[in-house]
């Protein structure tokens, strides 16, 4: 992946009742990450299998069979091969595999990187769809789009995409290719701030940025508690002293309670922590 696929992080920087239960709507990215936990910790013989079926047209062990070969995993094939994989894989209409080919190939083929991610989009894919935004804004097509921009942002925000959620937040917390407004920005934050998968850039970015709405009590009201709550599960000390320095110890051992309790409620399954070397607090 080349440099400016990492842009759309560095952007990151620049209403509801408080509750602690995680969204209703399932988180897209799940059953791609359950998928790949599974396929990462497969034996030597459950990878042959795999590479079997993709050798006999299965879409979808050709996309995962793609992704070992990009991270030089398989002994049989190396990372020169990923390309092929997911375009077969893609050119039976596996969105994943259109997402990722088309990410693949957008720096040499601007056409044929957007045909792709398009395609993707169009079955409904949120990660080709938030990708698509970050490309309309980020120039990867040959023009700048912010209509385009925000248009792809919202639709897999409201498919509950978590970096897009927190790219929309920001579009509007910035007034960039919509009208400022902090209420919505808020309200995308929060949707972010609520998901609990490991590693999520879009998740701690929009916590940060939602406690920071409660500490200058843009229309959220101010309240240092929720920031700290909030600033508590990005991690760093230095983030958490935003909020601290204006609360009382009773105030700083109720937010505690509340970080201590959302932990409980959204543990990482098992196999996932492992996956991911997480060790979570007991």
């Amino acid at each position: 992946m080349s440099c400016h696929r990492f842009l759309i992080f560095f952007l990151f920087l620049s209403i509801l009742p408080f509750k602690s239960a995680a969204q209703d709507a399932p988180d897209p990215k799940q059953a791609e990450l359950e998928m790949s936990v599974r396929v990462w910790s497969m034996t030597g013989v459950e990878l042959k299998e795999l590479i079997s079926k993709a050798q006999s047209g299965d879409a979808q062990a050709q996309y995962w069979v793609g992704m070992k070969c990009q991270e030089g995993q398989l002994e049989s094939y190396g990372p020169r091969e990923a390309p092929t994989w997911f375009l077969k894989s893609a050119q039976q209409g596996f969105a994943p595999a259109q997402r990722t080919y088309g990410k693949l190939v957008a720096d040499n083929n601007p056409p044929e990187g957007e045909r792709w991610l398009l395609r993707a989009a169009e079955l409904g894919d949120a990660e080709a769809e938030m990708w698509l935004g970050a490309a309309y804004e980020q120039n990867w097509f040959g023009t700048v789009d912010l209509q385009e921009s925000i248009k792809w942002y919202r639709k897999a925000a409201e498919a509950g995409q978590v970096d897009a959620q927190m790219l929309l937040g920001n579009r509007y917390e910035m007034g960039h290719g919509v009208e400022q407004n902090y209420a919505l920005a808020a309200q995308w934050y929060r949707k972010a701030a609520e998901h609990v998968l490991p590693l999520s850039t879009g998740a701690s970015e929009a916590r940060y940025r939602l406690a920071l709405l409660y500490i200058e009590g843009h229309v959220v009201p101010q309240d240092y508690e929720q920031a700290y709550f909030w600033l508590r599960l990005v991690g760093p000390e230095e983030n958490v002293n935003k909020a601290k320095a204006h609360m009382t110890a009773a105030q700083i051992d109720e937010a505690e309670e509340l970080v201590k309790r959302w932990k409980e409620q959204h543990r990482l399954k098992p196999e996932i922590a492992r996956a991911y070397d997480i060790q979570e607090e007991p």
